[in-house]
């Protein structure tokens, strides 16, 4: 699947949203992709999801684990197709931990999964969680990476779409400066600009 064939699928789904966003990451831009808009067609899930499966496929990957939120639909679609244990890890006071049960053992092959890497820091909270288990990060996947392929997070990486989408701190954002309002899609909570 062409980086054109995945950017078709968000524009049809009303995935790809243009105006003025507060990032998970806190950093602002003038796009921002609701993964949750293409996954939830079911033909969209499964071909976004069998591209990073089939990437995989012969890694030996016995665990796939995804920070919560928006990581946890690809990351239990991608998990369905490889045939192993899926689970998530999500923020408690802040801090990101593994909960509900889950569990990872020294001897798994852990991939990591996200919907979108901006700065990859929700990522990188989960691979330290996947090492302080004593497993080994077998690769890192995402729908989308907004970095361009700038952050790297583990030797085997692979994202779907691929592609720089200008990103701004939030004391240098010209749409602040020009008192666009500003929306916060994302599942964390950040500071208004």
């Amino acid at each position: 699947m062409t980086n054109s064939e995945t950017l078709a699928m968000f524009k049809s789904s009303g995935a790809l949203l243009d105006g003025h966003f507060r990032l998970t990451s806190g950093r602002h831009s003038n796009s921002y992709f609701q993964c949750a808009k293409v996954l939830q067609y079911p033909e969209y899930l499964s071909a976004i999801c069998g591209q990073i499966a089939g990437f995989f496929r012969e890694s030996g990957i016995t665990t796939v684990i995804s920070p919560a939120i928006g990581g946890i639909v690809v990351g239990t679609e991608v998990g369905r197709q490889l045939g192993v244990k899926t689970i998530f890890a999500e923020r408690k006071e802040g801090a990101m931990m593994i909960r509900r049960g889950f569990s990872i053992d020294p001897s798994e092959q852990v991939l990591v999964v996200e919907d979108v890497i901006t700065t990859g820091g929700s990522v990188a909270e989960v691979i330290e969680l996947v090492k302080a288990a004593g497993a080994t990060v077998a690769g890192v996947a995402s729908v989308v990476d907004r970095s361009n392929g700038k952050v790297r997070l583990a030797d085997k990486q692979f994202s779907l779409l691929t592609m720089e989408v200008v990103s701004y701190a939030p004391e240098e954002c010209p749409l602040c400066k020009e008192e666009i309002p500003i929306y916060a899609p994302g599942s964390r909570t950040n500071p208004q600009c």
